[in-house]
């Protein structure tokens, strides 16, 4: 996709995730270099996603939700990403616009990939990776109807006025969260300083 294994990402990438995400050309640079390091051919695959994301959150379990943000961004499902994907998952899961989180929050919670989300894929998503995200402290001070995974998913779901069978289809779930910010805070682990836990660490 344009990355470069000499040493240099090319000026078309460069400029392009500068445009498109918050990173300048500096860190973008500095980063890739980094990249190339740990992951010489140019891609990275599931397992150094995971062990990169457990860098940043070494107070939480983030394995699943890793998996499952590879998973969103893995179009192709090869296991791999390359430089250019990497960037854009971290940059989608931590600064990028409303609009833009939404839609990758649904490819997020549409588990199966068929373009619909089930009141199944929430409590998974939210059992197995957000939940596990929060620290033990932290839960002991969310409010009393959502203090568990179940409860948490079952808010959710009704915010939509969606049956237990019903789907969710994209469209629904973009308005529907536009309508109720609320539903933003529920379906996402937001980790406020991803960004600069990144520039400390670097891949």
């Amino acid at each position: 996709m344009g990355n470069s294994k000499s040493g240099a990402l090319s000026k078309e990438i460069l400029e392009e995730l500068r445009l498109n995400t918050r990173f300048t050309e500096e860190e973008l640079s500095t980063w890739y270099q980094s990249f190339l390091k740990e992951c010489p051919s140019g891609r990275i695959t599931r397992q150094e996603f995971q062990t990169i994301y457990s860098k940043f959150f070494p107070e939480a379990d983030p394995k699943a939700y890793a998996q499952h943000v590879f998973r969103s961004f893995d179009a192709n499902s090869d296991g791999t990403l390359d430089f250019k994907e990497y960037v854009i998952a971290l940059h989608m899961t931590s600064a990028c616009k409303t609009n833009q989180k939404l839609e990758w929050a649904f490819s997020l919670y549409d588990v199966d990939g068929n373009g619909s989300i089930s009141k199944n894929e929430v409590l998974e998503i939210v059992t197995q990776a957000i939940f596990k995200m929060i620290s033990p402290d932290d839960v002991k001070h969310l409010p009393e109807d959502e203090n568990t995974p179940e409860k948490r998913a079952e808010k959710i779901w009704g915010f939509f006025g969606k049956k237990d069978d019903d789907k969710l289809t994209e469209k629904e779930f973009i308005e529907g969260t536009l309508a109720n910010m609320e539903i933003l805070r529920l379906i996402q682990f937001e980790p406020q300083k991803v960004k600069e836990k990144f520039k400390e660490k670097k891949p």
